[in-house]
């Protein structure tokens, strides 16, 4: 008599699945670890600072910094305002020697510095625009302001000499000889705000600045002080200048993404575009063709980017073209900025290609408000479904969902990460399958895209085992073993007992499937693969 177990199985290279409700998906569908902990200020040129800025949302992926322009439409007088840029920027002279004055800049000045929810708070005082000024608990005309003893201002560490001596952070913060804008930032990331500041200073007894404003990461809501939506901040559009820096840690990913800011020569009197809430122009500029405070550039479509351009100047080109730069204050140059890091390649000549991209190269849009495009209602929601464990071999079944209101959204499934390849049934299609090229733990992103809104985007995590399932039948005089899983080669093993004092090889195969005589005892059998 032979008894035959239903099922057999050994387990090879068994993996533990995650949760995917603490994957957090940012606006380019990047999925988002949880943040680290800060427990020290980090200044911004470190790896310590990458890990924490990289695993952060800066604003909602519906902000306006994080909105997707690629296929907004042309403003009708993009040509006009382009040529207004360009006649400002050389006076209305040609020739090679303004030629780089219509060229792109790029601004190595602002940096930034991460500090813990608990940074003892400093006073800062306001000298010029107070009432303007977030003062966050301090007594007017003073801020109290999470400023750590290593706090950076703009420009710091790269090029600061004075008389040929090159700069320390603590005698830049103090250094009032070289002049500059001076710019600071703060980041708390826990609680996620930012304080940012113009003209600071350390003093022998406190810092100073111009002013100072505080923004939240975690909504769209613009600032309100003193009942006053007309303010300024570090820059004079009013923007936060933390989410439009090109930093160290995206660019290195291949992709800046979110818009950047841009300066233009002169700007439009009386007016400003959201998310702006300031403008700064004389009296005399009210031609419709001067750029506002918010209008926003795109590097046009048909601007083809070099195979040969380094991956930081790609990085800024296809934000440039996905996101797009927004006006933020009136400068001598057509200039962006990117945070003073020394680990810039080559000293930072990584971004030269780029200042050969011209005014002319970029077209002005028509910007969406505080209603419009990604923040309207009706926008769509995406969900992946519940996470799942399968064997090596078998398809995964997809049951994903996506809800809308507006026109029905383009359905998108891909693979966001795992061991080998991963081959969809039907990507487009919310329910469907998946096959898996080799074990391991994979993680499919589930995405709806109405053209509208930011992309809807959820994540399950699909945990491929390598389990082998085996099935015994008797044919005949014959057992018949057959499994699924696993790798060949397989080893085929029997024993009499369970448990077992030892096992036996009765076979070797690199099929799934072999046949053993029937004898007079009790068997047992197993499947081991590699």
């Amino acid at each position: 008599m032979v008894k035959i177990p239903l099922k057999l199985a050994a387990v090879f290279g068994l993996l533990t699945a995650c949760c995917a409700s603490a994957e957090r998906i940012n606006q380019e569908g990047r999925i988002l670890g949880p943040p680290p902990v800060v427990t020290n200020s980090i200044l911004f040129d470190t790896s310590n600072a990458d890990a924490v800025v990289s695993a952060m949302q800066v604003f909602p992926v519906t902000n306006p910094w994080n909105e997707c322009i690629s296929n907004r439409p042309v403003l009708a007088n993009s040509d006009a305002m382009v040529a207004q840029m360009e006649f400002d920027f050389t006076n209305g002279l040609t020739g090679s020697s303004i030629a780089s004055h219509l060229r792109l800049h790029i601004n190595f000045e602002m940096n930034y510095v991460l500090v813990p929810d608990n940074q003892p708070r400093v006073p800062v005082y306001f000298f010029n625009y107070p009432d303007e000024s977030d003062l966050d608990g301090g007594v007017y005309p003073e801020g109290s302001y999470p400023i750590p003893t290593n706090q950076p201002v703009e420009e710091w560490p790269l090029g600061l000499t004075l008389d040929g001596t090159p700069q320390t952070l603590q005698q830049w913060q103090t250094n009032d000889v070289i002049g500059g804008d001076r710019h600071s930032i703060t980041v708390a990331t826990g609680g996620g705000y930012i304080w940012e500041t113009w003209e600071m200073l350390l003093t022998p007894t406190n810092w100073i600045a111009s002013n100072g404003a505080k923004f939240d990461l975690s909504t769209n809501v613009l600032r309100i002080v003193n009942g006053n939506t007309n303010v300024t901040s570090g820059d004079a559009a009013g923007f936060p200048m933390f989410p439009a820096l090109v930093r160290f840690d995206e660019a290195e990913r291949g992709m800046v993404e979110h818009a950047l800011r841009i300066t233009v020569k002169k700007s439009l009197y009386g007016n400003y575009i959201y998310p702006a809430t300031h403008f700064a122009a004389p009296s005399s500029n009210t031609s419709t063709n001067y750029p506002a405070m918010g209008q926003r550039l795109r590097l046009k479509a048909g601007f083809v980017i070099p195979t040969s351009w380094t991956l930081e100047e790609k990085a800024v080109a296809l934000a440039l073209k996905k996101y797009g730069a927004l006006v933020a204050d009136n400068g001598s140059i057509f200039g962006i900025s990117v945070a003073p890091d020394d680990r810039w390649p080559n000293s930072g000549d990584c971004f030269n290609d780029l200042l050969g991209i011209v005014i002319t190269n970029f077209e002005v849009i028509q910007t969406t408000g505080p209603n419009e495009g990604p923040r309207s209602p009706g926008a769509p929601a995406a969900y992946a479904g519940p996470d799942q464990t399968v064997v090596f071999g078998h398809a995964a079944q997809l049951a994903g969902f996506v809800g809308f209101s507006n026109a029905p959204p383009a359905v998108q499934w891909k693979a966001y990460s795992g061991a080998g390849t991963v081959t969809f049934g039907n990507a487009a299609l919310t329910n469907t399958t998946a096959n898996f090229g080799a074990p391991g733990i994979y993680t499919l992103e589930l995405s709806a895209d109405d053209g509208i809104h930011a992309v809807a985007y959820d994540a399950v995590v699909i945990t491929v085992t390598n389990v082998i399932n085996v099935s015994i039948v008797r044919i005949g005089t014959n057992v018949n073993v057959s499994w699924i899983g696993g790798t060949a080669p397989y080893v085929v093993q029997q024993t009499g007992t369970l448990p077992a004092g030892a096992w036996n090889d009765i076979a070797t195969t690199s099929v799934n499937s072999t046949n053993i005589p029937i004898t007079n005892t009790t068997g047992f059998f197993r499947v081991i693969g590699q």
